[in-house]
């Protein structure tokens, strides 16, 4: 019996692997006509970061995280450098809330940041670095997944904007995001800018913490960047509002002034599903498992959930 996933984002390209690779037959059925469209993970940072995300979401993260980075590295190109977090001097407090809250960390001061950044050299006194953590190219991954799925025989369907109801007698795995039928399920709206600054050289993700202004910026290659971090309790799918472009580039000029000189070459915004602990799951009723709430940690965490996900669908008495 074929197993159809709904969506070809993170969640659903993760779960389709998964069945194809235990030897079930699967096909993806994809509302939009591409690879990414309007998909919150095409517009992901692509952090692979669990002692980071540990600050607002807990010590649990990390384990599957770290088992998450694993699965990809595996699968896709993986920058396994560490992540950099700094702060402005008179920010010095919201960088040891930041360590307090978190571990797997080193304290670096500015000697120790100009030999892993030299770009930053004279710019910040302290940092933290956490040298297991690692990043990936969203849709670098992505398209790679989808070659994987059909090494595999797997099937995507782009167009097909399909109902769980739609598949009577078969198993069903709803991973449309904020489309999903789950309980709870909210949009958060995330906004981002992909710049090209060759001006600026950084190996690694750098997270800039800021009261009011904290981004992440993100090193795509050749001189580009991705910039984001907005969190925004929102349904709202439009664009990426002027404030919100600002205050990005307010942020990113103050971790280095030549990004002032760089070329916007994108801008983004989607709904980010997030359930009400803002942690991912995956639950069954009858043959259609709903895999949900990615929030933001979609690359992160994908690895671990569509795992459950899977065995979920592997569970219905048809497969049993």
């Amino acid at each position: 019996m074929p197993v159809a996933i709904l969506g070809a984002g993170v969640a659903g390209l993760t779960t389709a692997v998964r069945l194809a690779e235990a030897g079930r037959e699967v096909v993806i059925h994809e509302a939009t006509p591409r690879l990414g469209l309007r998909a919150a993970s095409w517009l992901a940072g692509g952090m692979l970061a669990p002692y980071c995300e540990a600050e607002v979401a807990g010590a649990t993260i990390v384990a599957p995280g770290l088992e998450g980075i694993g699965w990809w590295q595996r699968r896709t190109a993986v920058d396994r450098l560490g992540t950099l977090v700094l702060a402005a001097p008179r920010d010095a407090a919201d960088l040891r809330r930041f360590a307090s809250r978190t571990h797997g960390h080193d304290a670096l001061d500015a000697e120790a940041i100009a030999e892993l950044e030299p770009d930053l050299s004279g710019r910040f006194s302290r940092a933290l670095f956490f040298r297991d953590e690692a990043h990936l190219d969203p849709r670098r991954a992505l398209a790679d997944l989808a070659r994987r799925l059909e090494e595999l025989n797997g099937t995507i369907l782009y167009g097909s904007d399909a109902e769980p109801a739609a598949f009577r007698g078969e198993v069903v795995v709803d991973c449309r995001g904020r489309a999903a039928r789950a309980e709870r399920l909210r949009g958060v709206r995330g906004e981002m800018l992909l710049l090209r600054c060759p001006d600026v050289a950084l190996t690694r993700p750098v997270r800039l913490l800021h009261p009011r202004w904290p981004i992440y910026v993100v090193p795509r290659g050749k001189g580009i960047y991705m910039v984001g971090a907005t969190m925004v309790e929102s349904e709202n799918e439009g664009p990426v509002t002027v404030r919100s472009t600002l205050e990005l580039l307010s942020a990113v000029t103050m971790l280095h002034p030549a990004f002032a000189e760089g070329e916007i070459l994108e801008t983004g915004a989607a709904r980010r599903p997030a359930l009400p602990d803002n942690l991912p799951t995956a639950t069954r009723h009858g043959p259609v498992v709903t895999f949900a709430g990615l929030y933001r940690h979609g690359f992160l965490l994908s690895p671990h959930v569509s795992a459950e996900a899977a065995r979920l669908a592997l569970e219905v008495p048809e497969f049993a």
